[in-house]
This record gives C-alpha cells, sequence and structure tokens, in this order.
C-alpha cells in the first residue's frame, strides 16, 4: 500500500491503517454514472476502495458537463459511453484501484450479476423502477445499498441495510404517482450533487469499514437553495413484500422493451430477445438515410427530426419523442423488428 497517496485519510481517527488496508480489499458496485454516479466513483477511487465496479447505459453529451464531474468535451465530442469515459479517467487517478466500466442497461436479466459479490451497491439511477429493482436484488442478496435522487437544489438519501433497517419498500410501497419533475423540466445544480454524493459516499466507507454504528439510518432531503434539512428515521414495515414476505415483484418480471429517459425527450429500445448488432454493417446501411457518427463503442445516426443511438448489445435510445409507439416504429422501419 502507497500509505503517502492516503496519508490524510489514514490521519482520519476512524479510517487509519488499518482500516485504509481493509478499504483496498473492498468492493463497490455503482448503478449509473451520471452526476451522482461520477461523484460517487469519484470519492471511492481517490479513497482507495479496491474494486469500483460502473454499471451505465448512457453516452456523455455536451449538457452533462455542468454537473457529472467525470467528463470534459472530448468525452462528448467522441460520443463516449459514459461507463467507459469514467473508467478512463478513474484509472488514472488511481492505479491502486480496479476500476470496471460496464455499458449495459440494469434490468431483471442481469442485475444479479452485477452486484452479486460486492459489499454494497450506491443508487446513481433516475428512476423508481431501477430503484426498486435493485432493493428487490439487495435484499435478495443481502448486499447494503444507499439511495439518491436529485432535482434542481433538492436530494435525499438514505441507507438500506437488508434485515437490518427499513427498505426502499418499507418507505415508499408503490412508486409516487403523477408528473414528476425532472433535472431536464427544472434542472439541477452541482452543489445539490455534491451533497447527496458527499453523504452517500461517508455511508459507503462506514459500511466497508464495518462501522455501522455511525450510519446516520434516516431518510435525509436537502433542499440547498431554501436552506431546509430534514431527516425522518424510518420503521421496518412488518409488511414489506420484499423484506418480510421476500415477494421480488421487480425481478420476477420480464424485463420491458422500452423504457422513457428521465425527462430527455428519449425512449429506449432493449428487445426481450437477447441481440447483438454489427456496429460496421449498421453504419453502412444507416448512411444512406442520414449522417453517421460511429466509434468502438456505439453508433449515432441524424434523422431529422429524430436521433437513433445504437449499443452493440442490442439497445437503441430514440431521441426526439417520448412516445414508445413513435420509437419502435423507427426502431422498426431503420434497424429491423
Amino acid at each position: 500500500m502507497n500509505s503517502e497517496k492516503y496519508s490524510r485519510q489514514i490521519l482520519f481517527a476512524p479510517i487509519g491503517a488499518d482500516g485504509q488496508a481493509k478499504l483496498l480489499q473492498s468492493k463497490a458496485v455503482i448503478l449509473g454514472c451520471g452526476a451522482l454516479g461520477a461523484a460517487q466513483a469519484n470519492a471511492l477511487v481517490r479513497a482507495g476502495v479496491g474494486t469500483v465496479r460502473i454499471v451505465d447505459r448512457d453516452f456523455v453529451e455536451e449538457s452533462n458537463l455542468q454537473r457529472q464531474m467525470l467528463f470534459d468535451e472530448g468525452d462528448a465530442r467522441a460520443n463516449l459511453p459514459k461507463a467507459v469515459a469514467a473508467a478512463r479517467k478513474l484509472r488514472q487517478i488511481n492505479s491502486d484501484v480496479r476500476v470496471e466500466g460496464i455499458v449495459a442497461d440494469a434490468d431483471s436479466s442481469n442485475i444479479e450479476e452485477f452486484i452479486e459479490g460486492f459489499h454494497l451497491v450506491l443508487d446513481a439511477t433516475d428512476n423508481f423502477e431501477t430503484r426498486y429493482l435493485l432493493n428487490d436484488a439487495a435484499v435478495k442478496l443481502g448486499i447494503p445499498w444507499i439511495y439518491g435522487a436529485l432535482v434542481a437544489s433538492y436530494a435525499t438519501t438514505m441507507t438500506i441495510l437488508p434485515g437490518r433497517t427499513a427498505c426502499l419498500a418499507c418507505v415508499f410501497p408503490k412508486s409516487p404517482l403523477g408528473l414528476h419533475e425532472t433535472c431536464d423540466t427544472v434542472g439541477v445544480i452541482g452543489p445539490a450533487v455534491s451533497w447527496c454524493a458527499a453523504i452517500q459516499t461517508t455511508e459507503a466507507l462506514k459500511i466497508l469499514l464495518v462501522r455501522e454504528s455511525e450510519l446516520h439510518r434516516s431518510l435525509v432531503s436537502c433542499d440547498l437553495w431554501t436552506n431546509r434539512l430534514q431527516q425522518i428515521k424510518p420503521a421496518p414495515d412488518p409488511e414489506c413484500r420484499v423484506c418480510v414476505r421476500r415477494e421480488f415483484a421487480y425481478l420476477d418480471q420480464r424485463a420491458s422493451s422500452h423504457v422513457s429517459m428521465c425527462g430527455r425527450n428519449s425512449v429506449q429500445i432493449h428487445q426481450s430477445e437477447s441481440r447483438v448488432f454489427d456496429l460496421a454493417a449498421l453504419k453502412t446501411r444507416l448512411e444512406n438515410f442520414g449522417p453517421v457518427l460511429a466509434n468502438d463503442f456505439l453508433l449515432k445516426c441524424s434523422l431529422d427530426p429524430y436521433e437513433l443511438t445504437v449499443f452493440p448489445d442490442g439497445r437503441v435510445i430514440v431521441k426526439g419523442t417520448q412516445d414508445p409507439a413513435v420509437a419502435r416504429g423507427l426502431y422498426a422501419r431503420y434497424i429491423g423488428a
């Protein structure tokens, strides 16, 4: 261990040299690599958490750069997947850490594979469906996970220890109904990202160091603009479908073939059946219809007023609509049903 690299952290009494050695043997998964995920990954890698796995389905865009600290204009111009761009930056920051960047959409068919064998999971997703899926998988496998969400200047987080604390389904038995504000409709400020990620990663370090008595054990919310801070200590629900009845509905359901993407005027299409694309062949076909940009990780075709981003694993993001029927029609026309 390069003790000089972590000298200031080792001086912090709750960590020390023994704690630093423990962190270097620890393994964490970050689900999502937008604003929250990038901040979480940056903090954990710099802290010397030995293995950090990043799972993300998206690619870098210029609008990300205001708050997503691991990316730059070159990543946006190159249309790099966020998991790839983040992993490259993080390996330059700390060569002690094994960083895995996985370009994939977490769903019921793969989420257990992504998190099994790891010590904890940090939530950096952008929708409740994926969080309920993560909650099911984490409770089933007994893996701690740390919920986090933010929009505008407001952020909230909660640490979940399966079997010992309330789980997400205890606190939110059903997904919130109606329209929800998103970062693309009301914006988001960087300090809200930093606040939420700081709470999440501090909780993560406590778990990895087996200092669970020092966890806040609350649903913590803060609006940094209006200076409002709230802490609620949720009790486990004795009738919870997940942590009591162990009914893993989100794990058991078949993965959806389409999902709207967090206010981005986009729909992701992912066929239920496994499908792999030859991007070189697809590039030749799509060049007949509009300009195509391609790299080793994805292909992007402009079909005014729409844009198709195609990944080798069979996923396609259709930008320019929030209507699944329109997105699937474009998919069938240009990619093939």
